[in-house]
């Protein structure tokens, strides 16, 4: 009976984990703009939408995998590239709620823009990932789940791999840590932020792709951000690592508050419980785990 007991407990756990990890996938895209330009990006989950409304809809015109997905990467490109152009750009140096609400009217343009250009009816995608139970030593996991965390953590390796090695991710490291030292050395801060939106596009896309396919593609996929929020404030809004921890973090509390808490104060909790562990947190720690505490000189 214990081992009962103790193996669904280790399978509402893996779960959750495993569900934390497509937040964090949505919280990425944020965490790369914060970090770089100190932007809070709100477009990220209409991008999210943006990406995975374009690729169902050119799949379902007939175009190969392949081709849509190459295609809808260029789109991403093109539209994390015109976000920076045209409307942050122009307010560099701008009290940051003024930038926060420039990226709430961008949010709306761009579902605007997807709705305009491929409709509003509901998508089905398909991956080719059966979500279907796999037995792992007696736990059963979601197959679609591990696919999902497989591809996460390719995307942090490679995004980490980006940051350590390339010339443009030591560019980003350096206008992270110190925007007016890296202009200074001659870097050019437009042409990086430029690139931070496009790789913010990229990372929207396979949040698109994932979440498209676990939901559906509809028009309240834009609203996945609000899932990544508490992930933002427990991991730090500045830290990719942190987006990891804290999905991984978010994902288990929920599951777990769900199935223990659930039936003792009321179904609904997993909709909530997470903004109720992330305000007690900030309470301790505004920063978030990995997050840079800010210091002034008085």
């Amino acid at each position: 009976m214990d081992r009962t007991w103790a193996a669904f407990l280790i399978e509402v756990v893996v779960g959750g984990l495993l569900s934390g990890v497509m937040y964090a996938l949505v919280a990425i895209g944020f965490v790369l703009i914060y970090k770089t330009s100190g932007v809070l990006n709100f477009a990220q989950g209409a991008m999210v939408l943006f990406a995975a409304l374009t690729f169902v809809s050119l799949t379902e015109r007939g175009l190969p995998f392949p081709a849509a997905l190459a295609a809808t990467l260029a789109a991403m490109g093109v539209v994390g590239l015109a976000v920076e152009r045209t409307v942050l750009r122009p307010l560099v140096n701008q009290p940051p709620i003024t930038l926060f609400m420039a990226t709430l009217g961008v949010a709306y343009v761009i579902e605007g823009a997807a709705q305009l250009a491929w409709g509003t009816q509901v998508h089905g995608l398909d991956l080719g990932i059966d979500d279907t139970p796999i037995d792992l030593g007696g736990v059963l996991v979601s197959r679609f789940d591990l696919f999902a965390a497989a591809t996460a953590g390719l995307m942090v390796a490679l995004l980490s791999a980006f940051f350590r090695y390339t010339r443009t991710g030591l560019a980003f490291r350096a206008v992270a840590d110190d925007p007016l030292a890296a202009l200074n050395t001659g870097l050019r801060l437009p042409r990086i932020w430029s690139a931070v939106w496009i790789a913010a596009g990229i990372v929207a896309l396979v949040a698109g792709l994932l979440w498209g396919a676990r939901l559906g593609v509809q028009f309240s996929l834009s609203l996945v951000l609000l899932k990544a929020l508490p992930v933002l404030v427990l991991g730090g809004f500045d830290s990719i690592a942190g987006a990891i921890v804290a999905g991984l973090i978010v994902g288990a509390v929920e599951k777990v508050s769900e199935v223990y808490l659930g039936p003792v104060i009321g179904g609904g909790i997993e909709g909530w419980i997470a903004y109720v562990a992330a305000l007690g947190f900030l309470l301790v720690r505004p920063s978030g785990l990995f997050g840079l505490r800010a210091v002034e000189r008085v």
